[in-house]
């Protein structure tokens, strides 16, 4: 048994006890797989809620095209964690439980760690960056390796907007963090960015970050700007820095019954993959430039739009080229090839 297939055999064990049990709302459930004459339906999950892009850009246009396209598919969506958290239906999407997924590249990065690197800091300059690459021979570095890996194809990947740092003093160089306690996710690649960046980390699950900063117990953190306005985070922090220090990452994953669809079911998923991808992009500048509008003139706290990246991006690239390895390394230095 090769390298890769033991990993493979390891992760799914040990993923494998908790995750939902979902043949029963499966693609394997309904008509003969790649039979235009009948309806194959495949589901669709993600941990998402239904007003955010992910889902009424993402995979609802996904949905919508792949339904329409005449071709024998239908994709039904399970949004919001319905079909289980990430690690779940990981390993629910590997044993074919569920069809497709939208995970977050950290989130893969539990099964095959080098994928989370396309959650590293500044390792895409932007979205159009993503697209590039994703577009380019050099994913194959990544893609590939994570299907050889865990059985799992990559239809494509989009960005759900780039985190932004808040606190109640303006950050605009690294040396501005210095002495304040960020939260940071508690992912290793986000622990690593955190570092990177010069920041003092501080791991607070998602929902108890209002009340921390309210208390506290953080001076400050990073999210998208769609997070930092759903939370709230404008009533308890003085500055939002626009220091856009990492893309935030989805990728599109499908189990192998993609092998059993025929020629013209491949085309109009790959087809319906690009056009969510590019809905997903445009969904989250209009949603962000709105925002920041907003903010902007509405006086709540200030923007800080100086923000030093090129230092900040500097001391990130330096930092990571030195503490990435092996297969981690080689998707980094690809990711980075791409840049224009």
């Amino acid at each position: 048994m090769d390298a890769r297939r033991t990993r493979r055999t390891m992760w799914l064990a040990a993923l494998a006890a908790p995750a939902m049990m979902l043949v029963a709302c499966s693609g394997t459930g309904d008509g003969a797989t790649g039979d235009a004459t009948s309806t194959q339906k495949l589901t669709l999950a993600h941990s998402y809620n239904e007003d955010q892009p992910q889902h009424r850009c993402g995979a609802q246009v996904l949905a919508d095209e792949v339904n329409a396209a005449g071709v024998g598919l239908e994709v039904e969506i399970f949004p919001s964690s319905q079909l289980g958290g990430d690690a779940d239906r990981i390993a629910s999407v590997a044993s074919g439980d569920i069809d497709i997924d939208i995970q977050g590249a950290s989130a893969l990065g539990a099964v095959y760690e080098p994928i989370s690197v396309l959650d590293a800091a500044y390792a895409f300059d932007d979205a159009e960056h993503l697209a590039r690459f994703m577009d380019s021979d050099a994913s194959d570095t990544v893609v590939d390796a994570f299907a050889d890996a865990t059985g799992v194809r990559t239809l494509g990947a989009w960005s759900a907007g780039a985190r932004q740092f808040t606190a109640n003093t303006a950050i605009r160089t690294p040396d501005d963090l210095s002495g304040l306690r960020m939260r940071f996710p508690g992912s290793p690649q986000f622990l690593m960015n955190a570092k990177a960046l010069g920041a003092q980390a501080t791991e607070v699950a998602y929902e108890e970050l209002y009340l921390a900063l309210q208390q506290g117990t953080v001076d400050g953190q990073e999210n998208p700007i769609t997070n930092i306005v759903a939370s709230n985070l404008q009533e308890v922090q003085d500055y939002v820095s626009m220091s856009s220090h990492q893309l935030n990452t989805n990728l599109v994953i499908m189990s192998d019954i993609w092998n059993d669809l025929n020629e013209e079911q491949q085309e109009a998923l790959t087809a319906a993959t690009d056009k969510a991808i590019a809905e997903v992009t445009a969904c989250v500048a209009s949603d962000e430039e709105e925002i920041l509008e907003e903010w902007r003139t509405g006086g709540n706290w200030e923007v800080v739009e100086d923000v030093d990246r090129d230092a900040f991006s500097k001391q990130a690239e330096e930092y990571l080229s030195g503490v990435l390895t092996g297969d981690s390394l080689t998707v980094y230095e690809a990711i980075r090839s791409t840049s224009e």
